[in-house]
């Protein structure tokens, strides 16, 4: 598919707005396939299809792909591109605003709120990929899998092990293992970003690492041991919880977490550990 060649018939300029910056080397979309595990069976969740070239390509190979795209000036050109594509359902809507599991039973006239197992591929613009990985990730139904077209250094932040981690990396590890398959340059995008990117993988777990009604607590406390990632672990947690130091001393000792670390050398069973501490405190 020429992109230049595509866009320039139906007079459309690339919006910065919404980020837009379309993949033009078919060797990145091979990258993709192989890294997204697909079987014949799959039903795919694509978020920001753009002109469509990724998307037949997994048309070809899976079952179903419900393509949601914002852009409705890509909507036209879609319906031209994969129009005849018999297993692809077109939804112009906004990712965010859309339950990925009602979005999926309209689509494939399942019952109501019975989406089914699915995957998610995504070319993400960089602003939402925080957003949409969170959004997804704690969907009512999750997908088995994410392969994902983000910012090379917002990739790394997602893999990092302790000693590196960060909010954005345990929001993830707690509910799946990322993996860094390959890093994307910006001359592959059409027009070239300002940045590299990287393809990233998620397999996510059957059920989040830390139990699934203590997630909110979970959350809390992360966020407040990252609210001030620069402060030692007792302070940051004291601050953010409102609670006395004590109780917090009290918490760490109990989940065998020394107070003076920094919240980036906890690994995900550390948070989990005092999450369930901290849930009978």
């Amino acid at each position: 598919m020429d992109v230049r060649a595509l866009l320039k018939k139906h007079g459309i300029q690339p919006s910065k707005g919404l980020g837009q910056s379309f993949l033009i080397d078919e060797r990145v979309y091979d990258r993709i396939l192989q890294a997204s595990d697909l079987q014949a069976e799959d039903v795919v969740l694509e978020i920001g299809p753009g002109l469509g070239s990724l998307t037949r390509c997994l048309a070809d190979r899976v079952a179903q792909v419900v393509a949601v795209e914002l852009d409705r000036k890509m909507i036209a050109v879609l319906s031209e591109t994969v129009g005849n594509c018999a297993n692809v359902h077109l939804i112009h809507a906004d990712i965010l605003e859309t339950d990925p599991v009602q979005a999926l039973s309209d689509a494939l006239g399942r019952a109501e709120g019975t989406g089914g197992p699915y995957k998610v591929v995504a070319n993400l613009p960089y602003y939402i990929t925080s957003a949409v990985l969170r959004y997804l990730l704690s969907a009512r139904l999750r997908p088995q899998r994410l392969t994902l077209m983000v910012q090379w250094e917002v990739a790394q932040r997602i893999v990092a092990p302790p000693g590196q981690m960060s909010l954005l990396a345990v929001s993830v590890q707690v509910f799946g293992e990322p993996r860094l398959v390959c890093r994307v340059p910006a001359r592959a995008f059409y027009p070239a970003p300002k940045v590299d990117s990287a393809i990233l993988t998620v397999a996510t777990y059957p059920q989040p690492r830390a139990d699934s009604d203590a997630l909110p607590l979970f959350f809390r406390i992360v966020q407040a041991g990252f609210a001030q990632r620069r402060k030692q672990l007792h302070n940051s947690l004291r601050s953010g919880l409102a609670l006395s130091g004590e109780t917090v001393q009290r918490a760490l000792d109990r989940a065998g977490i020394a107070a003076t670390r920094r919240p980036q050398t906890l690994s995900v069973e550390e948070w989990v550990r005092l999450t369930d501490v901290l849930r009978i405190v």
